[in-house]
């Protein structure tokens, strides 16, 4: 390169202070619209926490912020109705179909990532069939089953079922399962292991994260979940969960906001509390799952 070259492309080059100049401008920018975002998003919340602690005179009004603070209406959350069976309903509901989930769809989806068979395209594209297929197409002829087999009125009709797997669980684990080489299971197939060694003792431990996203997912659609408990349970009290519960009490309280708004803000701090400690592993599986296809 000629001096005249050099010359020129470095005097291309904006002086230091101009760039730095542009980077500030680009951090401005970026945290700019992501305070916009947390704004958003974070409004909502701030609302219905506010509002449980304002009294029923001063819900719903001109008023953002509670005048006194009131802490009434936590302890009517306690004794009108019985939230704590609704705590224990929603829990017993979420950690065992989300335990029933991963016994059937990790080996489920090991099967389908590691294990060349014929029909495996098939029975992968009947998940993802049954993935886009609505839940109301079959909710009459499951629920007729499982009436004739007497589980109506609990919730053993919602948490059986996982037991046979879940299709969006086993899609997300298969697609996590793809990226781990496969010379790690033939190294243990050669040490000795059968499949189910190769599963528990080697495959489990290395895709953690993406077990964990996909335990996350099914235990916040199972805690938030209205339509299964309204279906089956709704017929018997004392099998009611937090998400079916806190409608009933809205509809018997319509007018005390403050209340409902009390019982909101509990409902959500188990879910926060579970994302909160799972976060890491969570948004690491997030990022991983989905690399190959």
């Amino acid at each position: 390169m000629t001096a005249t070259a050099l010359i020129t492309t470095g005097s291309a080059r904006p002086p230091r202070s101009v760039r730095g100049g542009r980077r500030v401008l680009v951090w401005i920018a970026d945290h700019t619209v992501l305070s916009v975002l947390a704004v958003l998003f974070l409004a909502p919340i701030l609302f219905v926490l506010l509002t449980s602690f304002m009294s029923s005179r001063q819900t719903l009004t001109a008023s953002i912020w509670p005048q006194p603070w009131d802490l009434s209406n936590y302890v009517r959350a306690f004794t009108q109705v019985p939230l704590g069976l609704w705590f224990l309903n929603s829990a017993f509901y979420a950690v065992l179909a989300t335990a029933f989930m991963l016994l059937s769809s990790v080996p489920a989806a090991y099967v389908l990532a590691k294990i060349r068979f014929r029909g495996a395209n098939i029975i992968f594209l009947a998940i993802i069939v049954a993935m886009l297929l609505p839940p109301q197409v079959t909710i009459v002829p499951v629920y007729v089953m499982f009436s004739k087999l007497g589980m109506t009125g609990t919730l053993w009709p919602l948490i059986l079922p996982n037991l046979l797997g879940d299709a969006f669980s086993i899609f997300l684990l298969r697609q996590f399962f793809l990226t781990i080489p496969t010379a790690y299971a033939d190294a243990a197939r050669i040490d000795g292991n059968g499949e189910w060694g190769v599963l528990w003792r080697v495959m489990v431990p290395m895709t953690k994260p993406g077990i964990a996203s996909a335990a996350i997912f099914l235990f916040f659609n199972s805690w938030n979940d209205y339509f299964g408990p309204l279906l089956y349970a709704s017929e018997n009290p004392s099998a009611w969960t937090v998400a079916y519960g806190l409608s009933t009490f809205h509809g018997t309280h319509g007018t005390d906001w403050g209340t409902t708004m009390a019982v909101t803000m509990l409902v959500t701090i188990p879910v926060v509390i579970v994302f909160f400690f799972a976060q890491r592993v969570f948004v690491e599986g997030i990022n991983l799952t989905g690399v190959k296809g």
